[in-house]
């Protein structure tokens, strides 16, 4: 991570942390949500701007950590937050469960698959599959979380444990950018035939980026479910996805700096213009229109690590020195 890149987020954590001490509660919300959508944007980031896969159907992750959250807290009085990583893993079993047979497919192919996934989701919420999600009424009353016995319940506490979590999440996923899983998604963006002919099993790291990025989102909906106290299937319909593929293109696909501008930009803007009332909502879409004409790859794109035609020399060359030994044994 270069100097300058640290010293941009430390100027946006002292922002957060002067904040509380500047804002009013509704730009704190402001700000929650910012930071909502950022987690969830940055989990998108890594199936779509790491792995280069179109996931249209994001919502349905969220929803599968939101719900789990949500029916473990108020039916098994399990404290929300420890409800976390249990959401992450429900929703990360649910994405290998229903990625596994659709992972091959490419482009607008895949894309289609995910929007019906998303919809199927919804759909199954909506109709209260097993009774536990409550149909179109959601679930009401879950718990407020609680962090060393003192419950968390005020707009600046939301933001401290939010914003939390999403440094932590920028933290991993720049360590995970440079680590070999994070290089073989880079090569199955640029170039999937090449990373496959090097050597990348590139079903399985599609896979693998696939689980992790839906644990990521199942991780979020469990907080927002925590923050709002009441979920409803409407909070998670195509829209949201949208919005969060919206973040990601526009802030700079694959890149986690981009991605934390486009949740502020997608999410913030809207309110500093909410007294402009609908027609808002038309500037901010002439804007977006503007913006993928004439910044195509986003407003801080990635510094692409380009596939060097070396790399495919040095791993036919490890084949052909296995070779041998193979046909001896």
């Amino acid at each position: 991570m270069s100097k300058k890149l640290l010293a941009g987020y430390a100027v946006v954590a002292a922002a957060l942390l002067a904040a509380p001490h500047l804002l009013d509660s509704y730009w704190l919300d402001v700000l929650n949500s910012v930071g909502l959508y950022a987690l969830l944007a940055l989990s998108l980031n890594l199936i779509l701007g790491d792995a280069g896969l179109f996931n249209m159907g994001h919502a349905a992750f969220y929803a599968v950590g939101a719900y789990t959250g949500a029916i473990v807290s108020t039916r098994f009085e399990l404290p929300i937050l420890y409800a976390v990583p249990l959401a992450a893993v429900t929703a990360a079993i649910f994405a290998a469960v229903v990625a596994r047979p659709v992972i091959h497919l490419r482009g607008d192919y895949l894309l289609i698959v995910t929007i019906g996934m998303g919809e199927i989701v919804r759909i199954a919420l909506v109709n209260d599959v097993f009774g536990l999600t409550g149909g179109a009424n959601g679930i009401f009353g879950i718990p407020r979380p609680v962090l060393f016995g003192h419950k968390i319940r005020k707009p600046e506490e939301f933001l401290y444990l939010i914003w939390g979590f999403v440094a932590a999440t920028v933290f991993l996923f720049h360590r995970l950018e440079q680590s070999r899983f994070g290089r073989a998604l880079n090569y199955l963006r640029e170039d999937p035939v090449a990373a496959e002919g090097s050597g990348v099993n590139t079903a399985r790291y599609k896979l693998m980026a696939f689980v992790l990025g839906a644990a990521w989102a199942g991780m979020a909906g469990s907080i927002y479910a925590a923050k709002m106290t009441i979920i409803s299937p409407e909070s998670f319909s195509f829209w949201e996805s949208v919005v969060l593929f919206l973040i990601v293109i526009l802030g700079g696909s694959g890149s986690i700096p981009g991605v934390l501008l486009g949740a502020a930009l997608v999410v913030g803007l809207p309110e500093i213009f909410r007294g402009f009332a609908t027609a808002r909502m038309l500037v901010f879409g002439l804007v977006m229109m503007v913006m993928m004409v004439v910044r195509r790859q986003g407003l801080l794109p990635l510094r692409r690590m380009r596939f060097k035609p070396s790399d495919l020399k040095r791993a036919e060359a490890a084949r052909a020195a296995q070779a041998p030994a193979e046909v001896a044994r």
